[in-house]
């Protein structure tokens, strides 16, 4: 079964950082690609990262030069930087396979 665990939101300041993590487990985390998105509320989800298996992750406009997305195979965790954080960049945060997500975590950035 895929579980998926996020954790690392909080409140932080504008201007402030964070570090996401998502602890993988019920498939071969290594040999996946696996996504970053976050929904505001009463706002669709929308896309934030794509971490391929290989290469650099690709990253929504929104959020390019400010959010850096990573994994550590040998860990089975996805981890999301998130720096130079603007008011807008408050929603809740999940990691992705195929159609799963887990729980995710809030991040709240106000002053």
């Amino acid at each position: 079964e895929v579980h998926l665990v996020e954790s690392g939101g909080g409140l932080v300041q504008p201007g402030g950082s964070l570090r996401l993590s998502c602890a993988a487990s019920g498939f071969p985390f290594s040999s996946v690609a696996m996504t970053w998105v976050r929904q505001a509320p009463g706002k669709d989800v929308e896309f934030v990262s794509y971490i391929p298996r290989f290469g650099r992750p690709i990253y929504a406009d929104s959020v390019k030069g400010r959010f850096t997305a990573s994994r550590d195979n040998a860990k089975n965790t996805l981890f999301l930087q998130l720096d130079s954080l603007k008011t807008e960049d408050t929603a809740m945060y999940y990691c992705k396979y195929l159609e799963t997500r887990g729980q995710g975590t809030q991040v709240t950035v106000s002053s």
